[in-house]
């Protein structure tokens, strides 16, 4: 059946993140306790963690038990040559410790544990498993094993992704929030260095059982649903209080919420400022770290994410694939700015991307920011 034909990928899928939720938990409350070798600058000048090396083994080692290492194709976004360096042993030692910490806790999300805790050799095999370029053909998982890092190491929002692509098509998509509040309300739209950011109101590590959830659809479905983390005492139980999720029905531009990227770096700000205007939006902009942007449409929390990106950047796949196949199953539409469906066959990168990226929360909304796109476009802009 059609139904039930990704439905064991798509469960197994929101375990992982589970996991992958808590590990990154256990990572931040280190984190803020204690100043250490937890965090390095990569190339691109992005904080890294030892929770995106943690996370990224700990799902290339679960989804290879579950599934067979030679079925499993996964893209994301670390390499070994950062961890594999003579002066990162400290930092390899720190992720071998989470990784095994993690899978001694994976039964209690009914997943595998493995035999005996693994070695330095095993953690990096995991990693470099992770080394799919992904394409037109096959199966693979695309992984952001935390994306938004500068969110994480501030106690702000980020989220982990898992998305699975089949032949080009993004089938399934899971989106772990570990500090995203269950509740809309307890949302904080609060100005912090001239603009508003999503954070909560209360310390960066708080009560559980207030914040953390993960969001997944199946593509064609036409439902999203959310589950909410669980306590690191507690076992899931199947389907975790799952809820279904809707989009916003706001149509009118005056009464939408617009999310944009915190980092100015690598989006143009000022040509979305200006798109927003010209729509007749209203409020202030939310500016977000990560996926999470694709979360508060989701569900119905906001209603336009717009990203422009500078001349010469490419997005890439891993921080798109998992938030779209959500946002379409619940309702909105995500295009790029010529209004085309997002590419995600052609490897690593969004290649033949149009302008940018417009994610709404319903066709109304979408259509006036892509005629506004068209009306406004001068490519001095980028």
């Amino acid at each position: 059946m059609e139904n039930d034909r990704y439905a064991k990928e798509l469960e197994v899928a929101v375990r992982v993140v589970h996991v992958a939720c808590a590990l990154c938990r256990r990572v931040q409350e280190k984190l803020f306790s204690n100043d250490s070798d937890h965090v390095l600058s990569k190339d691109d000048d992005s904080p890294v963690t030892v929770a995106d090396f943690s996370v990224q083994a700990t799902v290339s080692w679960l989804l290879s038990a579950t599934f067979g290492v030679e079925n499993v194709s996964i893209v994301a976004e670390e390499d070994i040559q950062t961890i594999s360096k003579d002066d990162s042993a400290n930092l390899l030692a720190a992720v071998v410790n989470t990784v095994n910490e993690s899978l001694a806790l994976a039964s209690n999300y009914g997943l595998q544990s493995p035999e005996s805790t693994l070695g330095n050799s095993e953690v990096l095999e995991a990693i470099r498993r992770c080394n799919s370029t992904g394409g037109l053909r096959g199966r693979h998982w695309i992984l952001d094993p935390v994306d938004g890092t500068l969110g994480f190491v501030r106690g702000d929002q980020y989220a982990v992704a898992l998305a699975l692509i089949e032949d080009g098509n993004a089938l399934l998509g899971v989106l772990g929030c570990p500090n995203y509040p269950l509740k809309a309300e307890s949302l904080n739209y609060n100005h912090q260095h001239h603009h508003e950011t999503m954070s909560e109101s209360s310390s960066p590590v708080c009560d559980a059982s207030e914040k953390g959830c993960i969001l997944y659809a199946r593509k064609g479905s036409g439902e999203a649903w959310l589950q909410p983390l669980i306590s690191r005492d507690k076992v899931l139980e199947w389907p975790n209080y799952a809820q279904l999720i809707r989009v916003s029905s706001v149509d009118d531009p005056a009464l939408a919420t617009l999310c944009e990227p915190v980092e100015r770096a690598n989006s143009n700000h000022s040509f979305t400022a200006g798109l927003a205007h010209s729509v007749g939006l209203r409020k202030q902009p939310l500016r977000v770290h990560s996926m999470v942007k694709y979360a508060a449409i989701a569900r119905g929390d906001a209603e336009i994410f717009m990203k422009f990106a500078r001349s010469g950047y490419k997005e890439k796949i891993w921080d798109h694939a998992a938030g779209v196949v959500i946002v379409e199953e619940a309702g909105g539409v995500v295009t790029d700015a010529g209004g085309r469906p997002l590419d995600f066959s052609k490897g690593m990168y969004l290649e033949c991307l149009d302008r940018g990226i417009i994610a709404c929360s319903g066709i109304t909304l979408h259509e006036k920011l892509i005629a506004a796109v068209y009306a406004s476009w001068d490519s001095s802009n980028l």
